[in-house]
């Protein structure tokens, strides 16, 4: 990976790079020993790992792509398979390639025993052209996970390669992840997917918080022109579905409390996004896991048995209840 410049840590562990781009390792929890120990000290029993988003190989050959996601699938394999009591582990596909997908599902559910289907909400196709994860020529990993059963999370990144300005202050993961959420939950729900796709569960990351926001416009709109809607589905019929659902890192206690009267409180699963800063990490001044949900709790947005479901119940009944 590093001869590839695809992915690699520097050996001071300081840094992770890839091509040109580096990012900060800030935070020891980074690697697995470190993990547990924080896992531990924050009252942690068992984590659910997600694939990395600088890995979702927008761009890169169909060549490329098999080497990076099989590294990243396999090392997570190698995760779970080692730690069954601590970590449940996703596994990556690149939609760009249709058939190397399938069979990297069919490889990893098959061979892996991973049941977590990690995807982008936006992938660049063969044509140079940027599409929704939530598109009809996605329907076979559907279809698939769908036969599978599988638990899926859709997660945003390579904003800054969809919107020509300049990144600055941060503003592709503040803003625009939100943005690209909202945007495949967009079509997700117009295209009835949890509809076609009954024995999938998705959940959209960082709760959706733009879309939670922008349900109302969006109903404005389809009720408004119904001549750009020819064959989709009312979003109304997508709220609060069973298979679908949104994690906990809004971080206000407000859009927390949005979050649940839209979706509802089954619907939410608790989330944290470590080791990154964006994360609920102590390393960000009076942040620590799960602090959205106590405020919610201590304000009363939620009674105890839901903030309990949300830490436990929710999660498995998206993972599927033999987890």
């Amino acid at each position: 990976m590093r001869d590839k410049k695809l992915f690699w840590i520097d050996e001071d562990k300081q840094f992770m790079r890839q091509g040109n781009w580096c990012r900060p390792i800030t935070d020891p929890s980074f690697f697995l020993n470190e993990k547990l120990e924080w896992m531990e000290k924050n009252g942690i029993d068992h984590e659910v790992v997600l694939t990395l988003s600088q890995l979702y190989c927008n761009g890169l050959s169909e060549k490329e792509t098999l080497d990076a996601v099989r590294f990243q699938n396999d090392f997570n394999a190698r995760i779970q398979s080692g730690n069954p009591d601590k970590f449940t582990t996703g596994f990556v596909v690149q939609p760009a390639y249709i058939e190397q997908s399938l069979r990297e599902i069919e490889r990893n559910v098959e061979e892996n025993n991973l049941r977590l289907l990690c995807l982008p909400t936006h992938f660049m196709n063969e044509e140079q052209q940027w599409v929704s994860v939530a598109d009809e020529s996605v329907f076979p990993l559907f279809e698939l996970a769908d036969k599978y059963k599988l638990a899926i999370e859709i997660h945003p990144y390579d904003g800054e390669k969809m919107v020509n300005i300049a990144d600055r202050y941060w503003r592709f993961h503040l803003v625009w992840m939100c943005a690209q959420t909202a945007d495949a939950y967009h079509l997700y729900t117009l295209l009835g997917i949890a509809q076609k796709f009954p024995n999938i569960r998705t959940c959209f990351a960082h709760a959706n918080m733009l879309g939670q926001a922008n349900f109302g416009r969006r109903l404005q709109g389809y009720d408004g022109r119904p001549d750009l809607f020819e064959g989709a589905m009312d979003p109304r019929e997508s709220n609060q579905h069973p298979n679908i659902y949104f994690d906990t890192l809004v971080h206000d206690v407000e859009t927390f409390r949005l979050l649940v009267n839209r979706s509802g409180a089954s619907q939410v699963l608790a989330g944290m996004d470590d080791p990154y800063p964006l994360g609920e990490m102590e390393s960000v001044p009076g942040s620590y896991p799960g602090k959205v949900i106590d405020e919610a709790l201590e304000q009363q947005i939620i009674t105890q048995n839901e903030f309990d479901s949300i830490w436990s119940d929710n999660v498995l009944r998206w993972l599927g209840k033999k987890w």
